[in-house]
């Protein structure tokens, strides 16, 4: 039983109708399988998924930090806010959405109630209307919010919506405007404007006070990500250098620099660089130990093959890492160890296959539940760099398991 009356419309949360042990299983098999596949003999065995924290007998719920909406048109016109329907490209108007908090739901209807008043059109594939997206920021206890509303252009019209949304019961802690005109399915563009109160909220939830704005990548489940962090921790224990790529607004990076480590974050959105850098001015690390460089992994990494790193920490986006940084890393730099942090089980599966036959060890992979209700799996993962045969190699990070 789905517990969204959206649930057989929206195409947000497929799995919704299954009972929450059994979305764990299948995700666990087709980890095993797609790994199997990529390969063979060598793969490592898929340990059960660490499920998102919930309530006993029931299922996670209010749990997506990160809240996104799309606007469209309805059947006479009408302007709506929702998902998109499954398998297809229809919007489907929502009044509930239980995988995001509460406080999130009601800012974002409060600011589709005033749009719709106001007579605001969704932007179409004719170039007219206006808006495109809202996402909701908040932090893991609710206490902070931010907005981002997407539109195609900044408009005169946005005016009084937005001041009485402001004025209003069910106010952001801040609110931004982004404007995105291409055409397609990218949900930002690449102009943000500060409208008013907070820029970011302040995630506590982690040990580390972290700035998340709502237009930069941090991870939507914060609870799961926790998860992530010990095990990212765990792998990298002993490390006296790290080099982090992809590394957000630092989630691993800050942490294992306070833990002791010398830390070389790469990342190239321009807002996660910002969140960054305030979050390493307010932790007190010393700068010496987190270093920041900003930029494209691909064009960041040739220029630190010299250097000796104890292990190499990977949390591409969801189309993996590229064949070229892959090489860097594996035939370039070599490091004794590296973890994978995957959004994807298809694109872990290459990449694990390119370490392996680099001379690469994996140990047993352990899948995170990131996003419940869906088919999406997050995984960790650990590659050690063999031993010529006859030789006993020295790993400086501990063994090649990921321990529960």
């Amino acid at each position: 039983m789905s517990r969204c009356r959206h649930a057989e419309a929206c195409g947000g949360c497929p799995l919704q109708h299954l009972a929450y042990a059994e979305q764990l299983r299948r995700k666990r098999l087709r980890v095993q399988r797609l790994l199997d596949a990529a390969l063979g003999p060598r793969a490592p065995r898929v340990r059960p998924v660490w499920p998102s924290p919930h309530a006993a007998g029931d299922a996670p719920w209010e749990f997506r930090q990160k809240a996104a909406f799309t606007f469209g048109a309805g059947p006479g016109g009408e302007l709506v806010m929702g998902h998109y329907s499954r398998g297809g490209d229809v919007v489907v108007a929502i009044e509930e959405c239980p995988v995001h908090p509460a406080r999130a739901n009601r800012i974002a209807f409060a600011f589709r109630d005033a749009f719709a008043r106001a007579g605001l059109r969704a932007f179409g594939d004719d170039g007219r209307g206006l808006l495109r997206h809202l996402i909701v920021r908040t932090s893991a206890d609710q206490r902070e919010a931010v907005a981002v509303l997407v539109v195609a252009r900044h408009a005169r019209e946005l005016r009084a919506p937005l001041r009485e949304v402001m004025a209003g019961p069910q106010t952001p802690d801040g609110l931004l405007l982004n404007l995105n005109d291409r055409p397609g399915p990218y949900l930002l563009g690449r102009e943000t404007l500060h409208l008013g109160g907070a820029e970011a909220v302040l995630e506590r939830a982690l040990g580390e006070a972290f700035a998340v704005a709502p237009t930069s990548f941090f991870q939507t489940n914060v609870a799961a990500a926790g998860e992530l962090l010990r095990l990212v921790q765990e792998a990298t224990a002993g490390a006296a250098s790290v080099l982090d790529l992809y590394s957000g607004s630092g989630l691993f990076a800050l942490p294992l620099a306070r833990r002791g480590a010398r830390v070389t974050a790469v990342e190239e959105n321009r807002d996660a660089v910002r969140d960054a850098r305030l979050n390493l001015e307010a932790s007190g690390v010393p700068p010496a130990r987190l270093r920041l460089r900003p930029g494209r992994v691909e064009q960041v990494l040739p220029g630190l093959l010299r250097e000796r790193f104890d292990a190499v920490v990977l949390d591409p986006p969801r189309q993996g890492a590229s064949p070229r940084v892959l090489d860097l890393v594996f035939r370039g730099l070599r490091p004794p160890r590296a973890v994978f942090v995957s959004c994807s089980p298809e694109a872990l599966a290459a990449e694990l296959a390119f370490a392996a036959r680099a001379g690469y060890a994996i140990g047993d992979v352990q899948p995170v539940d990131m996003f419940p209700h869906t088919d999406h799996v997050e995984a960790v993962a650990v590659a050690d760099l063999a031993a010529p045969s006859g030789l006993s190699a020295e790993r400086g990070a501990g063994s090649g398991r990921v321990r529960r």
